[in-house]
């Protein structure tokens, strides 16, 4: 009898674990889903900061909670905020393609292409199909006058299915 009031005080504890990161990560999606991104932005910070869905160092969610509200913040033109976050997401996990890409597009917002091309390049490392990646590169190229680069690179995110014709007629001729 003890070890089944055990098993079920260890099921109830389990079953509530998480339970506040989780639901505020959750509500966080649905508001950026609807375009309130400054709810969205709040609930992420509280799912963070409940950190009970992310208490070990090893946990996918951490890194994309913060991935999620950079992208609110940078829906909200909070480009910094947003670069931080990405930052913070690729420092919890090195290997975060999305992260890389969109901390890219932050940058570009930023008007800092170089550190773009950067995490374009480190997003194409770790994924050689990242189609948008290559693009975004691309456009980041353009910006630096690096036509050749950039007609490279649109060229390579036609070839894997984006439409880039018009990023081609204007730096490959």
């Amino acid at each position: 009898m003890k070890k089944i009031l055990l098993l079920y005080a260890l099921l109830v504890c389990f079953s509530s674990f998480g339970q506040n990161s989780e639901k505020y990560f959750l509500s966080g999606g649905d508001k950026a889903e609807v375009g309130d991104f400054k709810g969205a932005i709040l609930d992420y910070t509280r799912a963070i900061e409940f950190n009970d869905w992310f208490d070990n160092p090893n946990s996918l969610f951490q890194p994309v909670a913060y991935e999620a509200r950079g992208a609110a913040k940078d829906n909200l033109n909070d480009y910094k905020g947003a670069v931080e976050d990405y930052s913070k997401a690729i420092q919890l996990n090195p290997n975060y393609v999305d992260a890389y890409h969109n901390r890219g597009v932050s940058k570009g917002k930023l008007k800092d292409f170089k550190g773009a091309i950067e995490d374009y390049t480190k997003a194409i490392v770790l994924d050689p199909n990242y189609v948008i990646a290559y693009y975004g590169r691309a456009v980041s190229k353009y910006y630096i006058n690096d036509l050749k680069g950039a007609c490279e690179d649109a060229k390579k995110s036609k070839s894997l299915g984006y439409d880039a014709s018009k990023l081609i007629q204007l730096t490959c001729n």
